[in-house]
C-alpha cells in the first residue's frame, strides 16, 4: 500500500473517532464557543471537513487525465458544510457528508498514479511564488491541516476531561 492511501485511511479513521466523540456530547456543549478561531468544537470539526472539500476540489481540477480519481471525487459535487451554530439535526446530517468526503478522498488516493503525484496544483497563496506545487506536496498539506485542527479539538476535549486518544496510526491502516 502506498503512503497516500495509508494517510487517507488515517484521516478517515481519525475523523470518525472525533465525530463519534463529539456526537455523544449535547448540542449545546458541541456548539459552545471554546475560544478557538473556529469557536466551537463543531466549528473546528466542520473546518476540517470543509478544508477537505476545498483541497479535493483543487485536486480534481488537476486530475482530469485520471478517470478513476475524478470519478471518486465526482460524488462530492454540491457537497456543502453548514456554517454558524448548528441544530442537532444539522449536526447529525454531517455524518453522511463526512462519510462521503472521506470515501471520496480514499477512492481518489487509491486511484492515484506516480505521474499524478507530480501533477501541478495551482495555488493562490505564498504571494504567487510559487504559483503551483506538486500534488504530493498538497497531499502532505492536507494531512498536516487535518492533524493540526484535530489536535485543537483534542486539546479542548482534554480540558473537558473527555477521553479522545485517536491520534495513533494503527497497523490496521496498512491493510
Amino acid at each position: 500500500m502506498n503512503e497516500t492511501v495509508m494517510y487517507a485511511r488515517y484521516n478517515q479513521a481519525g475523523n470518525k473517532v472525533i465525530y463519534d466523540i463529539l456526537d455523544k456530547m449535547s448540542n449545546d456543549d458541541r456548539e459552545k464557543d471554546r475560544g478557538s478561531y473556529y469557536k466551537s468544537l463543531s466549528g473546528l470539526f466542520r473546518h476540517v471537513l470543509g478544508g477537505t472539500l476545498f483541497f479535493l476540489g483543487m485536486f480534481k481540477s488537476a486530475l482530469g487525465a485520471n478517470a478513476g480519481a475524478v470519478k471518486a471525487l465526482s460524488g462530492l459535487d454540491g457537497a456543502v458544510v453548514p456554517e454558524g451554530v448548528l441544530s442537532e439535526a444539522q449536526w447529525k446530517s454531517l455524518a453522511g457528508t463526512l462519510a462521503a468526503v472521506d470515501a471520496a478522498y480514499l477512492g481518489m488516493a487509491e486511484a492515484l498514479t506516480g505521474a499524478d503525484l507530480v501533477r501541478p496544483i495551482k495555488i493562490e497563496w505564498y504571494g504567487g511564488n510559487p504559483p503551483e506545487v506538486p500534488l504530493s506536496f498538497m497531499l502532505s498539506q492536507l494531512l498536516v491541516h487535518h492533524t493540526h485542527h484535530r489536535g485543537q479539538i483534542s486539546q479542548i476535549l482534554d480540558s473537558l476531561k473527555i477521553d479522545n486518544d485517536y491520534s495513533g496510526i494503527g497497523v490496521d491502516l496498512l491493510r
